[in-house]
Formats: C-alpha cells, sequence, structure tokens
C-alpha cells in the first residue's frame, strides 16, 4: 500500500512539473531558471503568482472531488453516484451564478462564491433527499432522483443565464471548468476548507464502509444509517461547494476518480479516502497540463493568437469514454 502512495504520488509530482512548465509566456528553461532563484521579474511573477496558485488550485480541486465523489458512491451504494448526477455540482454552480447575477457575490471575491456554492449545493443534496423519499436506501431509485434534480438545477442555472446575459456572460467558461486566473487568493481559501471537510469525511471511513455494505448491515452493527449517510452527504457537499467554487464545474471528475482509487487502493475506505484524494488531485493536474499544451498547439494549428482550452472540457470528453466502460462493469459491480 505505501508503494502505491508513493507511485501515485510521484505521478502527481510530474504532472505538477509539466503544467508548471507548460503554460504561455515563459519557456521550460526560463521556468527552471526561476525554480533556481534566477529569472528576472517578469518570469518570476508568472511563475510564482499565476502557474504556481494555478497548480495549487487544481490540485486542492481534484482532491475535493475525488473525495466526495467517493463518499457519495459510498454512501449511496451506487457506482454511478457523484457529485455531477446526484444534484450537488449543479446546485453549487446554480448557487454561484444566482449570487452572481442578484449581486450578492462576484468573482473576484471568492469567500462569496464559495458561501453561495455551498448553499446551492445543500439546496441540491437536499432536493434529492426529499425526493428520494423512503427509497433513500435503494440505490437504482436515488440515481434516477439524482439525474432528475441535476436536470432540473442544470436547466434553472441556464434560465438565470438567459435573464442576465450581460452580467453573467463571462462565467461561461466556467461552468465548464477551469483553472484559469486562479491566483493566491482563491488558494488560501480551498485549502483549509479542503483540509477540515476531508478530515471529516476521512473520520467517517468506518461508517462509510457498513453503509456500503448495506442498511440491514449498518443497523445489525449499531449504525444509525441514516444518521451517518446524512454526516457523509453533508462531506460530499461541502468539497463539491469548495471545488466548485474554486475552479467550476469539472465534469466525470468526482464519478469517475473513485473508481480509480478503489482498483488501487481497494475497498478499505481508510486507503482508499486518501487515495481518492490523491488521484483526483493528479487527474485534475494531469488534465489542466493537457489542456494547456492542447492550447498552444491549437492555437499555432489555426494561427490563432490566443485560444484557450478549459479544463473541463477535457475532462469531460475523456470522463464521458471511461463512463461508457464503467457502465458496461456496473452490473456485476458489487460493494
Amino acid at each position: 500500500m505505501r508503494r502505491r502512495f508513493a507511485v501515485l504520488a510521484a505521478l502527481t509530482v510530474v504532472c505538477a512539473g509539466v503544467e508548471l512548465v507548460a503554460g504561455r509566456g515563459m519557456s521550460p528553461a526560463a521556468v527552471w531558471d526561476v525554480v533556481g532563484g534566477g529569472g528576472d521579474a517578469t518570469e518570476r511573477h508568472i511563475l510564482l503568482q499565476l502557474r504556481l496558485p494555478r497548480l495549487l488550485v487544481a490540485l486542492g480541486a481534484g482532491a475535493c472531488l475525488g473525495v466526495a465523489g467517493l463518499v457519495l458512491q459510498s454512501a449511496l451504494r451506487n457506482p454511478l453516484a457523484g457529485p455531477e448526477v446526484t444534484g450537488v455540482t449543479p446546485g453549487a454552480v446554480l448557487g454561484a451564478v444566482a449570487a452572481t447575477g442578484l449581486g450578492l457575490a462576484g468573482w473576484e471575491s471568492p469567500l462569496a462564491v464559495v458561501v453561495a456554492a455551498c448553499g446551492g449545493g445543500c439546496a441540491g443534496a437536499a432536493l434529492l433527499w426529499l425526493l428520494a423519499g423512503r427509497g433513500r436506501g435503494d440505490p437504482a431509485q436515488t440515481a434516477v432522483h439524482g439525474v432528475l434534480v441535476s436536470a432540473v438545477l442544470g436547466g434553472l442555472t441556464a434560465m438565470v443565464l438567459l435573464v442576465a446575459p450581460g452580467e453573467l456572460g463571462s462565467v461561461v467558461q466556467w461552468l465548464v471548468g477551469t483553472t484559469e486566473g486562479r491566483v493566491w487568493e482563491h488558494w488560501h481559501l480551498l485549502w483549509p476548507w479542503a483540509l477540515v471537510w476531508g478530515v471529516a469525511a476521512w473520520s467517517l471511513a468506518g461508517p462509510l464502509t457498513l453503509l456500503r455494505c448495506g442498511d440491514d448491515v449498518a443497523l445489525a452493527a449499531g449504525l444509525s444509517a441514516a444518521r451517518a449517510r446524512a454526516l457523509a452527504l453533508l462531506c460530499a457537499v461541502a468539497l463539491t461547494a469548495g471545488a466548485v467554487a474554486a475552479v467550476g464545474a469539472l465534469g466525470f471528475v468526482g464519478l469517475l476518480v473513485p473508481h480509480l482509487a478503489l482498483a488501487v487502493f481497494g475497498a478499505d475506505l481508510r486507503a482508499a479516502l486518501p487515495g481518492a484524494a490523491l488521484t483526483g488531485a493528479a487527474v485534475v493536474c494531469g488534465a489542466d497540463a493537457a489542456a494547456q499544451v492542447s492550447s498552444r498547439l491549437l492555437a499555432a494549428a489555426l494561427g490563432s493568437g490566443r485560444l484557450t482550452l478549459p479544463v473541463g472540457a477535457l475532462t469531460a470528453c475523456l470522463g464521458a469514454a471511461l463512463l461508457l466502460f464503467v457502465v458496461r462493469r456496473a452490473p456485476s459491480r458489487s460493494f
């Protein structure tokens, strides 16, 4: 297990190194020059004030989504549950966008966006909780209600964008998911939020393991399934809201990273939850590096001076392909 963590940590470091040298404005040689203490003022500003916080935010957001996805899949006993299809991510997006449209929050104020996104995510999860009713313990029924809730919340977000296109048109890229323009303020808000709720989620590893086995097993072991599931959903909502407020709605990260973490670290959530955090960080960081490299190649091929490919577009395309594989295996998958 230690070897697996070491290998994954090394992969994350490699992805981080690639992301630092993949952006515009500096050559790889200039990056290493600044890392070694050299470089001019402009190069140091680009690396230390733009690229480094962007890298850290990508790592933190990926870790949040990875843990949130594993918590949701364990609490709901559904391998296709994730922040994107349980109303959590769409609710967080709606909360942030609506608050921006009403003038209560702005993208220059990350703290206000975090609060708005958390409120929206809680509202989306609560709506799913109410609709599921007595069938909350049924994974299939919960998944169906989650898709419906996500569709409704996505439609409401589109309506808000149509009502105030002048004010909210600039956040369309954020709705897809992007790390562009992330600065130290975003990171200073994200890391304590992620740390607190990540530790809270890890402390629920035992109850989540029982929930994965079914409510009957949990009750036989003396666990209040409803209370444990509510606490787990709260952790998942908070982690998702923090990630959404920082980088937007990154598609399929919270849905597919848990499958990778379980495949590598096994069903013991005491190891799988930290593994999901590290896997999510590596996936988002690697995807962001790939998005930056692809943006430069596409700009050169199309003769465009500046072309930006959001990392959310890349994760959505790759995630959709992987989701087909997961769906084909889902009928034989047991928890």
